[in-house]
């Protein structure tokens, strides 16, 4: 990946959602907090080489209110072990 040093984390970021669009088929992607931890981990300088499987997509079917989306807020899915 060819840019300046202060754009590749963003970089990486634009790409992963620019793949996702095209193996989803959609237009709106959102990005796992996990998964923008994970790429901003080592600065905004370097990113990760290679992002393993432990992230993964959760896709699921929104429906949305007749009032629109202001005021839905983000639900926590805690993990049990």
């Amino acid at each position: 990946m060819c840019s300046t040093f202060k754009k590749r984390a963003p970089k990486v970021i634009k790409e992963i959602r620019k793949f996702a669009q095209k193996a989803m088929g959609k237009t709106i992607v959102r990005v796992d907090v996990k998964l923008n931890k994970h790429v901003w981990s080592r600065g905004i300088q370097s990113g990760p080489r290679r992002v393993y499987e432990e992230f993964f997509s959760l896709v699921t079917v929104a429906e949305i209110p007749p009032e629109g989306l202001k005021g839905l807020g983000t639900k926590v899915i805690e993990e049990e072990d």
